[in-house]
Order: structure tokens, then sequence, then C-alpha cells
């Protein structure tokens, strides 16, 4: 783990983010089998358990089962836009994403963000999750970006 820069509250930092899954097998899947997340903690109750999976930096994902009985929010009526997630390799997360069948929303590009090269992609999680890859390169990038 990262220490903080934080002068304010040191040792800020992201411990996780949290989804309301449709359907928590299939997230499950996906997140653990298809992304290499792995699950650290089970805890909720047996009716409605929640995963904890470590994404690989030591953040992690936290996935909620769905109510019984109450279908989830859609995606786009959630107060977040989307999750991003650090890759050290953009197009080859996105063939792994396609390769498992999930809908590539953005293609791998190549942007400037905040005057840094970055390469970014979308794509839909199991439960309709906007999901980004997301890669800062310390050298010029090879193909012209686009300026947000």
């Amino acid at each position: 783990m990262t220490r903080s820069r934080n002068r304010v509250l040191p040792g800020l930092g992201t411990h996780h983010v949290s989804l309301q899954t449709l359907d928590l097998e299939a997230s499950m899947a996906f997140y653990c089998d298809v992304l290499g997340m792995q699950r650290v903690a089970t805890f909720g109750s047996q009716e409605r358990p929640i995963h904890l999976l470590d994404i690989g930096d030591g953040t992690h994902l936290e996935l909620f089962a769905p109510v019984p009985g109450i279908s989830a929010s859609p995606p786009h009526e959630a107060p977040y836009r989307h999750i991003a997630l650090l890759v050290n390799d953009v197009c080859k997360a996105v063939e792994r994403v396609r390769a498992a069948g999930r809908p590539i929303s953005v293609e791998a590009k190549n942007v400037v963000l905040g005057g840094r090269p970055t390469t970014i992609a979308f794509f839909e999680g199991p439960g309709g999750e906007s999901v980004e890859f997301f890669h800062q390169h310390c050298a010029a990038m090879t193909s012209p970006p686009l300026t947000l």
C-alpha cells in the first residue's frame, strides 16, 4: 500500500468501492475469473452475502448480493459514474473482457488528462455497471491523443 500524501488526514486512501449486484454469482465469476481479483472476506447474512475482493493493489471491490424480492436500481440511476481499474495494458485487458462476452462501450484510446498521456477503455460489467480500464504513460504516446 502506498503512503498517503494527504496532510489533513494522514493515511487517507481508498479501501474499497461497493457494488450492488444484480446476480452475485455472475459478478463473482466475472471479477474473479476474468479480471483475477481474489475474495478475501465474506460477511453479511446467509440471505444476502457480501464478498470483499482484493483488486490486486491493496484496494478492494465489495459485491453485495441483491436484496431478496427487490430488484436493484438500474446502473444509470446509481450515484456513481464508473469504476476505474488501473492496468498495465489496456488493450490486453479489453481483449480479456471481450472474450468473456462483456460489451465494450469505449474501445481503447489514447487521451491526455490534465496534461498526462493516458490510455482508457470502458466496458459493461455483469450488472450493467460501467467500468474503465486506465493506464497513465510515462513516455510520449505513439498515436495522437484526444485532449479531454
